[in-house]
């Protein structure tokens, strides 16, 4: 664990923060708490580019092949740090000294990791060990390009018996919208079919994230056509449970970082009430 204890924040994320190669820990503004962090991809690669990433020296691709049995002492040896050593007094504030998570996210896309299903597995062994199954939670952000994979919906099904929760990103409503925000070519009909795959394995939720470009937010259209797929997803029969909706809080360190500025607050409450007058809990963090 990092010799000189570093008091964490919801700025603060930095993956390094423990010395280890797969663990880290975050106090998450959206889990209320602190998440212990696995990172499947330390070689800092994803599938997607969003503007607002925050990892330095992002490149595309996907997960190295990974060091099962590593990862599997860092896990263990950290839930040990939190729930018996002084983590919690010297890193965390008091507001928010409870663990609540163990959550898949990192510097890319963790279901790319050819072995994500077998994660799954060893994080079930762990959390029994430990006595956490119906504890805490175990989380996948994901952006849910993968989810057409055999294994990857195996990986979800173990989520769900580990009483396992998805937040598969969707930021826009539209193909132009999601290759701009995003970076790929996203069309809404494969995210609705990919949301579904995810819905059918694991409960999930909706993330999302707002802020404005080149100092505006989101106009009228973009926000109607976010709304509509919404609309569809529950219209036909995607069981979501609710939509994470927030903001920028920590600086980009893609090349576009200087155009991104955080939504004001009145904006975001009232992109959260039009969801929730489509019938879906939401949950804001600005």
């Amino acid at each position: 664990m990092s010799q000189q204890p570093v008091v964490l924040s919801i700025t603060r994320h930095d993956r390094d923060v423990a010395g280890l190669t797969y663990v880290y820990p975050v106090v998450s503004r959206r889990a209320g708490g602190v998440s212990i962090g696995i990172n499947l991809n330390p070689n800092n690669a994803c599938n997607w580019r969003c503007l607002y990433c925050q990892v330095p020296d992002l490149k595309r691709g996907g997960a190295p092949d990974i060091d099962l049995v590593l990862l599997e002492h860092e896990l263990r040896a950290f839930i040990e740090y939190v729930m018996n050593g002084d983590f919690m007094a010297t890193q965390v504030p008091p507001e928010a000294r409870r663990l609540n998570d163990i959550a898949l996210s990192g510097n890319g896309e963790p279901t790319s990791a050819s072995c994500f299903h077998e994660v799954i597995q060893l994080i079930g062994r762990v959390m029994r060990d430990f006595d956490l199954l119906g504890k805490i939670k175990v989380v996948l952000i994901t952006n849910g390009s993968l989810m057409n994979r055999t294994l990857v919906r195996e990986g979800l099904a173990n989520m769900r018996a580990l009483g396992g929760e998805v937040w598969f990103k969707v930021d826009r409503g539209t193909a132009a919208q999601m290759s701009l925000i995003n970076q790929v070519n996203a069309m809404p009909e494969r995210v609705l079919r990919h949301l579904r795959q995810a819905a059918l394995s694991c409960p999930t939720w909706v993330q999302t994230c707002m802020f404005k470009l080149d100092g505006l937010p989101p106009d009228d259209q973009e926000i109607e056509a976010y709304l509509a797929l919404l609309r569809q997803a529950r219209d036909g029969g995607v069981a979501l449970g609710g939509v994470l909706l927030y903001g920028i809080a920590r600086q980009s360190t893609q090349p576009e970082a200087a155009r991104l500025s955080p939504c004001d607050a009145d904006w975001m409450q009232m992109l959260a009430d039009k969801i929730a007058e489509l019938g879906l809990q939401v949950k804001l963090s600005i």
